[in-house]
């Protein structure tokens, strides 16, 4: 149970600044633009299990795509846990979050529903950094012991399915969310969690050392 718990907290504490719901949620709101409020919260439904499902392929294949490519677990250690410091960094380093993007895609061609994987998945909710992040994650939750790499990958599920669930209420509530909650007010949510994000990196990148015995343990 502690594993669970353990990984849980990793994994949504890991996603949770690259994913970025509340500046994901201005996105969605960039993309469907005014639509009826039943096709509004039809989509959101969509979108967050598009994603969670998305996310959890990379989580569970994870171990096999990195095999594939002869890829050992400390080198994702220590490449992720960059990934991932550099992300905290640039969060915090960063004076605006850049909402352009959402807008630049929402003048593709289709209907909303053609949309519903590319663009609102992929890449406005989740980017490659979160595929990154993903495998990063998976390959640091794998353990020669079955039962505990059994309850990390469970964990880190489990952290998915949290992420899709607060997805899918911040883009439910996104027109709300962004009129209550001030620009500066967000930035300081993203500061502290990024700052959490940089630390986790470290972390992950230093156990990858102390298994390729760069750094003692």
């Amino acid at each position: 149970m502690q594993l669970i718990l353990k990984y849980f907290a990793l994994g949504y504490s890991a996603l949770f600044p690259v994913i970025n719901p509340l500046g994901s949620a201005l996105m969605f709101l960039t993309v469907v633009g005014s639509v009826p409020a039943e096709q509004f919260r039809y989509l959101a439904r969509k979108v967050a299990v598009s994603m969670t499902l998305f996310l959890l392929i990379f989580e569970g294949g994870g171990a096999a795509l990195l095999h594939f490519f002869g890829i050992s677990l400390p080198v994702v250690q220590i490449s992720g846990g960059i990934v991932l410091a550099a992300m905290g960094w640039r969060i915090l380093d960063q004076s605006e979050r850049d909402n352009t993007r959402g807008a630049s895609l929402a003048n593709g061609a289709g209907s909303l529903e053609e949309k519903i994987f590319f663009p609102l998945t992929f890449p406005i909710t989740a980017d490659p950094a979160c595929i990154v992040v993903t495998l990063t994650l998976s390959a640091h939750a794998s353990r020669r012991d079955l039962l505990s790499n059994v309850l990390s990958h469970v964990g880190l599920a489990l952290a998915i399915i949290g992420l899709g669930l607060t997805i899918g209420i911040s883009y439910l509530y996104a027109s709300r969310i962004t009129q209550k909650i001030a620009p500066a007010t967000i930035q300081g949510i993203l500061r502290i969690v990024a700052f959490v994000l940089l630390c986790i990196g470290v972390q992950i990148a230093l156990n990858g050392l102390e298994a390729v015995k760069i750094v003692p343990k």
